[in-house]
């Protein structure tokens, strides 16, 4: 469930970052899977920092709590968003040469 969570919120994350920065955006499509592939690997970074909430198992047993919950939507967005610029001043930097 958190991953899901994760996913969709890179997604939204990657998005709002190339609304944000017009001069950097790969389209909806570029940003969108950027966003996704940055929401899960910030997620997963996030709950291996222990910033995850209650864990996997105790998620598992007891059902996931509304701090991971909000914790894995923050760590999805703020990755998707990030990697999404990262690539996009990448490919500015790589079309000036």
């Amino acid at each position: 469930m958190e991953l899901i969570i994760q996913l969709i919120a890179g997604a939204i994350g990657g998005n709002a970052a190339g609304a944000a920065m017009k001069n950097l955006s790969l389209g909806t499509a570029g940003n969108s899977i950027l966003g996704v592939l940055g929401g899960g690997i910030g997620g997963q970074l996030l709950g291996i920092l222990g910033a995850g909430g209650i864990g996997e198992a105790a998620a598992a047993a007891f059902g996931p709590d509304i701090g991971s919950l909000i914790s894995s939507g923050a760590g999805g967005g703020v990755g998707g968003g990030v990697l999404m610029a990262v690539v996009g001043v990448v490919k500015t930097m790589m079309a000036k040469k």
